[in-house]
């Protein structure tokens, strides 16, 4: 690390309790917001790191000119209208509105003149008391954010992925909120890698217990809780693995948008991107040949069935 990178404050340290992992990969059907219910979460400008007085959405980017500051906008599942109608005040390019608007979208990182669009896949550990074949494991949201020089808008759709305490957060480590509205990006970023950990990890206990029930002494019937584990695990790889790159370009690329002082913070999420990649696919390797063991096991269990028969009859011959 350089210098100039060990006067930066601290990255983002833990959550809340009680969050749960954000989260990524099939899309599952958003919980509609009511049409009552107002698609802007919260609106600020900030300046070197301090939040200012309320101000409206289409207020908000005069303000943060004359102030030197910028905005954190967020919002939760707006409707194409709703967001056209805030894309026209900050300028947002129409195809990565699109993209924001219908969700349903790979991560990604786009760039738009001097803006950026990135979009990142959340993920949560669903609870269960025993795993079926049938079994939610892993579910998903979004996350899209616009950033520019003087702002950041974030889009959320899905229940997995809230962002209140990431802004408390922010809001408290004043010295990293003042490099601006990539320090946002960056900790959502964090966030939703540090989740793909957690989430990563509570389905190794999944396996582990598939693991037992294969060899144990008593026969049971895994096969098709194995392959149900395996497709949500791929969930959480079509979550993790594409992140890789867009989250490389932000570590080691000229952004103007993103400070040189920005690009330690982004390789260290990358660095733990590419760390819960290998942990996800050793995970998947593991299940593989834990179901080449399952399928070999019952196959011979058929095979010993088949034979009873048989040698009955000829059992059965001898005697007569």
């Amino acid at each position: 690390m350089s210098t100039g990178d060990a006067a930066l404050p601290p990255p983002l340290q833990g959550r809340p309790p009680g969050v749960r992992p954000a989260p990524a990969g099939r899309q599952r059907r958003e919980p509609s917001r009511r049409p009552d219910v107002d698609p802007v979460v919260d609106c600020a400008v900030y300046v070197e790191g301090r939040r200012q007085a309320p101000v409206h959405p289409a207020e908000a980017l005069r303000v943060a000119a004359e102030s030197g500051g910028f905005v954190w906008l967020g919002l939760f599942a707006p409707t194409e209208a709703e967001l056209g109608a805030i894309a026209q005040d900050y300028g947002l390019h129409p195809l990565a509105v699109e993209d924001a608007v219908h969700a349903h979208q790979r991560p990604k990182l786009e760039q738009y003149d001097e803006a950026l669009f990135m979009v990142l896949t959340t993920t949560s550990y669903v609870e269960h008391e025993q795993l079926t074949p049938t079994s939610e494991v892993i579910a998903t949201g979004e996350v899209m954010v616009f950033l520019g020089a003087d702002y950041v808008i974030t889009v959320r759709h899905g229940e997995h992925s809230p962002l209140q305490h990431i802004r408390q957060q922010l809001e408290e480590q004043r010295d990293l909120l003042r490099l601006g509205p990539s320090a946002v990006l960056y900790a959502i970023a964090d966030l939703v890698v540090d989740t793909f950990v957690e989430v990563a990890e509570a389905v190794s206990d999944d396996v582990d217990e598939l693991e037992t029930s294969v060899f144990s002494p008593d026969r049971s019937d895994d096969i098709g809780r194995l392959y149900q584990l395996k497709r949500e695990l791929m969930q959480l790889r079509r979550a993790v693995s594409p992140l890789e790159i867009p989250l490389q370009k932000l570590a080691e690329r000229q952004v103007d948008v993103v400070p040189a002082e920005m690009r330690s913070y982004f390789r260290d999420v990358q660095d733990h991107a590419i760390r819960v990649r290998d942990q996800v696919a050793s995970l998947d390797e593991l299940l593989t040949s834990i179901l080449q063991a399952s399928l070999a096991r019952t196959q011979m269990a058929d095979n010993e069935h088949l034979r009873i028969p048989r040698f009955a009859r000829e059992a059965l011959s001898r005697h007569r």
